[in-house]
C-alpha cells in the first residue's frame, strides 16, 4: 500500500490475499512508533482474513527517543496544552484516514481504531468526531481528552471497547472509569475490561477481547 499522506506507516495486508474489505488502524503511544503495533497483527489476522492492517508514525520526533515519536509533546502538560495538541495531531490523522479509505475504495462503516495510551487518545478524540460512524474503537490503556467539549463537537458515536490494567503506573486506571462515563453518558455503546495485576501494556485477555470486538464489529 503506498501512503496518501505525510504520515508514513506499516502495511499488513488481509490473510486471504485479496483486496481488503476493511481496515484497521493501530495507533501508538507516546515515544513508540508503527512497529510496536504491527505486534498485534499476528494475534488478530487470521480472525480478519479480509482485514488490512495499518500503522502510522505519529507526526513528531519525540525528544530523547531515538527512533520514537509523538502525536503531541508532553512538555506542557496543562489541559489547555494537551486540547491543543491532540487537535492538531487529530487534523493530521483525519487526513491520513480520509486518503487511505479514498484509496482502497472503503467507507468508513469499514473502519476500526485501535489505539494504545497516546493513541488511545487519539483514536477516541478523532473516532468521535468523524461526520461519518466507524465500525469501532479500541482503546488500551488511554484516556478521554478535553471531554468537557465532547458533546458539542461529536459527530458520530462508534462502538468503544476500553482496556486498562488495575497496576498501570503511566497512565492511571481511573481513567477508564472517567472516560467510560463521559461516553456512555452521550450514548456511546462501551464495554470495559480491567486487568488484574497489569501494568501499562497488553495482556492475553485484552488481546481476545479485542479480536472478539473486532471480529464483529466488521463482520
Amino acid at each position: 500500500m503506498t501512503d496518501p499522506s505525510s504520515l508514513s506507516a506499516l502495511f499488513a495486508p488481509p490473510a486471504s490475499g485479496a483486496a481488503p474489505k476493511s481496515l484497521v488502524v493501530l495507533l501508538h503511544g507516546y515515544g513508540s512508533n508503527a512497529e510496536d503495533l504491527m505486534g498485534l497483527v499476528p494475534y488478530w489476522r487470521d480472525g480478519l482474513p479480509d482485514t488490512g492492517f495499518l500503522a502510522p508514525n505519529a507526526p513528531e520526533p519525540c525528544p530523547g527517543v531515538p527512533g520514537g515519536r509523538q502525536w503531541w509533546g508532553f512538555a506542557d502538560r496543562s489541559p489547555e496544552a494537551r486540547g491543543r495538541g491532540i487537535r492538531q495531531a487529530a487534523t493530521v490523522l483525519n487526513g491520513f484516514l480520509d486518503g487511505v479509505l479514498a484509496q482502497e475504495g472503503l467507507g468508513d462503516e469499514r473502519l476500526a481504531l485501535v489505539g494504545f495510551s497516546q493513541g488511545t487518545m487519539m483514536a477516541l478524540h478523532v473516532g468521535t468526531r468523524r461526520p461519518r460512524t466507524l465500525a469501532g474503537i479500541v482503546g488500551f490503556s488511554g484516556a478521554l481528552v478535553d471531554p468537557d467539549s465532547l458533546a458539542a463537537e461529536a459527530r458520530s458515536k462508534p462502538p468503544v471497547l476500553l482496556i486498562h490494567g488495575d497496576a498501570d503506573t503511566m497512565v492511571p486506571p481511573t481513567a477508564l472509569p472517567e472516560a467510560t462515563a463521559a461516553l456512555t453518558g452521550l450514548g456511546f455503546e462501551v464495554a470495559t475490561h480491567i486487568s488484574p495485576g497489569l501494568g501499562h501494556s497488553i495482556d492475553e485477555a485484552g488481546l481476545r477481547l479485542g479480536a472478539q470486538f473486532l471480529q464483529n464489529a466488521l463482520a
